[in-house]
């Protein structure tokens, strides 16, 4: 530092992510998640669930859901969604933040630790 420079507000420095930190912890859990969707939402559904074609159809565990039918996760694709809600998702990432409440890179990480994705 040079000595007129004492005194002055120092710039902050910028955590130094890697790239894949965050943007590439998605596609790894979504590829290592591949082929094990529906054993990821079976064990995250409470009660009962009924196989139709490729959905995976349960009650759902963040209402007081009483019939099942309206709430369904593709078990190839992972796209789910609460027809009695209009809450929907993309991926097998979405679906496990939206049961348990967190954020998408927090369902990220916490399924690379399921999943043993090394991020």
């Amino acid at each position: 530092m040079h000595p007129l420079d004492i005194g002055k507000p120092q710039a902050k420095s910028k955590p130094n992510f890697t790239r894949s930190s965050n943007s590439n912890i998605f596609e790894e859990v979504k590829a290592a998640a591949a082929g094990q969707i529906e054993s990821l939402a079976s064990r995250w559904l409470p009660g009962k669930t009924k196989r139709s074609g490729n959905n995976l159809m349960a009650l759902n565990p963040t209402r007081a859901d009483k019939k099942i039918g309206s709430f369904s996760i593709n078990v190839r694709t992972g796209v789910w969604a609460d027809f009695a809600t209009d809450d929907k998702g993309g991926d097998i990432i979405s679906f496990y933040a939206y049961l348990h409440n967190v954020k998408q890179i927090e369902a990220a990480r916490e399924l690379a630790d399921l999943l043993g994705v090394r991020t």
